[in-house]
């Protein structure tokens, strides 16, 4: 068993930062990198809208520079995934691939989200290449292109208005004869010249050339009225939702409805003294690269105070 200040666990945007700023700290944290090395980050294709990077950067360059930047503090890594916590003690106790056991006076929870697919196997083959779950962070890489945006619900209708002012044509792949989002969005998406809604069609797969070029539609499944549409598209968006990975959380930390970790008002604090949540686990809203660095930034400096505290 092995003694730490300051444990992290998320190797995103939000962990690196927050091992960056308790490292300086002098807290000496341990950071879980998880499965996935960058986090939801990953499945873009260049990164253009994080500061000091006028050019744009590859995620895995910019995760890989966080990352050099909190080994230069003193940050220890551990390869592997979180299998079971204790925050009903003190120190919090966690466990890595059911073996290593570590305890912590400060654990900040940086787990991310992930974001819900269709379960075709095209979406995965044209991942990086066409296919997004994310409009404001790729959407300028579609000006005056055609795209589908595939959802009903609001987070659809907004990403659908974001990306028609910057794409020449939006289409709007709704699965129901009917628009689950606010009535506000919907005016806003119906009255959008851009935005064609394709209401009861499903995605059957992509299509093209190393890169998305077209979608198969099937409208009406089921029914008499079935048929098979194709659509010419750029780029691929999947709005349907996001899950954040708190489910080895939830005996100990409060979330809302949907698994997102409730926080203290402005700040990262959980209702567990000492642990603390930053980035898109407890963000249901801007899921950006920045606003988590920002968040992980908080969470150390209060994994800081708390530790003063003591």
């Amino acid at each position: 068993m092995t003694h730490v200040q300051c444990l992290i666990i998320g190797s995103g945007p939000a962990g690196y930062t927050a091992a960056i700023y308790a490292a300086r700290a002098n807290l000496t944290p341990v950071l879980i990198e998880g499965p996935q090395t960058g986090g939801q980050l990953m499945i873009t294709t260049e990164v253009e809208n994080f500061p000091g990077y006028p050019e744009g950067v590859e995620p895995f360059q910019m995760m890989a520079d966080m990352r050099s930047q909190a080994e230069r503090f003193g940050t220890q890594f551990v390869s592997g995934c979180v299998t079971r916590v204790d925050f009903s003690c003190s120190p919090k106790l966690v466990v890595v691939e059911d073996t290593d056991e570590y305890t912590a006076d400060t654990v900040i929870v940086a787990t991310g989200a992930s974001a819900k697919f269709l379960g075709i196997p095209s979406e995965e083959a044209y991942r990086g290449h066409g296919v997004s779950a994310c409009a404001t962070c790729d959407g300028f890489f579609y000006r005056r292109k055609t795209v589908a945006v595939v959802g009903g619900g609001d987070t659809a209708c907004g990403e659908a208005e974001y990306l028609a002012g910057l794409c020449s044509k939006v289409y709007l792949i709704v699965r129901k004869p009917f628009l689950r989002a606010s009535q506000i969005m919907q005016q806003r998406v119906l009255n959008n010249p851009k935005i064609e809604v394709l209401f009861e069609h499903n995605t059957l797969t992509l299509t093209g050339e190393n890169k998305v070029q077209g979608a198969d539609l099937v409208y009406r499944k089921g029914t008499p009225d079935e048929e098979i549409r194709h659509i010419e598209i750029d780029g691929f968006f999947l709005a349907i939702g996001h899950k954040p990975n708190t489910d080895l959380f939830a005996d100990y930390l409060n979330r809302d409805e949907e698994g997102y970790i409730l926080t203290e008002a402005d700040s990262p604090r959980t209702n567990v003294p000492g642990v603390f949540a930053a980035g898109d686990c407890a963000d249901p809203h801007y899921r950006q690269a920045i606003v988590a660095a920002g968040s992980g930034c908080k969470a150390a400096i209060e994994a800081d105070r708390y530790i003063k505290s003591l």
